[in-house]
């Protein structure tokens, strides 16, 4: 922390961007770390307040417009590749999903406050074809909200950054090792969670010809179950012939009055 903090007091504004910047794309980079450093920088009169709110609303928007594209593009393949360091992959992206559908678009002013959320909310909203200006907008709302808010936790705190500062450069070598050590035990806690819950990553699956033979052959014993996610599904969205619609939301409740005396199949986006 006492480097991250010299480094923002010695390089300023080119730090902060760029830390920022990095953390938009998806870059394990403290992001706040950074601002709250700035603001203190700015408190001491060593940086320019307003230019640390600008370099670093100006980075999340370029970060996350080029997450936002990669998410229309590449759809529910990137959502998937960033959701890799979760222990489940699907929860990951499907935590997102619900935000989105209980608090619409304007989870995008939020977002970057909740871990996790803040990684999924711009591919997410590029995937379900939000039109650009309109999550340009409500991004360029949750950036400026985020930035202002941990850029004057540093300036008012002022004192206080510098004296965890001082504490750390006075601590040397104890603080690395303990940092170094957390950080052995936090690695070997994933991929212990990842060990566990690694069976949960294999999805059993069926070919399409198959399960329309089956269809075709016994259609009294098959129940096919449309769970699509919210932005991709509405109540006039076409479905398979035959099927019926749950939602992913409320699966706890829907699940049980589904039949126990048939084959269920379901399928997603």
């Amino acid at each position: 922390m006492a480097d991250h903090l010299s480094l923002v007091a010695q390089h300023g504004y080119l730090i902060i961007f760029f830390v920022v910047l990095a953390e938009a794309l998806d870059v394990p980079l403290p992001a706040a770390l950074a601002l709250v450093a700035g603001g203190a920088a700015a408190a001491s009169h060593k940086l320019n307040v307003a230019m640390v709110l600008l370099l670093g609303v100006s980075a999340l928007l370029l970060g996350d417009s080029i997450i936002f594209f990669l998410g229309r593009f590449w759809g529910w393949g990137l959502l998937g590749v960033l959701c890799k360091v979760s222990v489940n992959p699907e929860t990951c992206i499907l935590r997102s999903a619900e935000l989105f559908y209980k608090r619409g678009k304007t989870t995008l002013i939020i977002a970057k406050f909740i871990p996790g959320i803040n990684t999924m909310a711009p591919p997410l909203a590029g995937s379900m074809k939000m039109r650009f200006a309109q999550f340009l907008w409500l991004d360029l709302t949750g950036a400026l909200l985020y930035v202002a808010t941990y850029t004057a936790a540093g300036y008012v705190f002022r004192d206080f950054v510098a004296a965890i500062t001082r504490g750390f450069q006075a601590a040397g070598h104890v603080v690395e090792i303990v940092v170094g050590a957390g950080f052995v035990a936090y690695l070997g806690y994933r991929l212990w969670l990842y060990s566990k819950h690694r069976v949960y990553r294999v999805v059993p699956r069926v070919q399409v010809e198959e399960l329309a033979r089956k269809l075709s052959e016994n259609a009294d014993e098959v129940l096919l179950v449309d769970v699509r996610s919210h932005g991709y599904y509405d109540s006039g969205a076409a479905r398979i012939k035959g099927s019926i619609r749950l939602e992913p939301n409320n699966l706890s409740e829907e699940i049980k009055l589904l039949p126990r005396d048939k084959d269920i199949y379901v399928y997603c986006t």
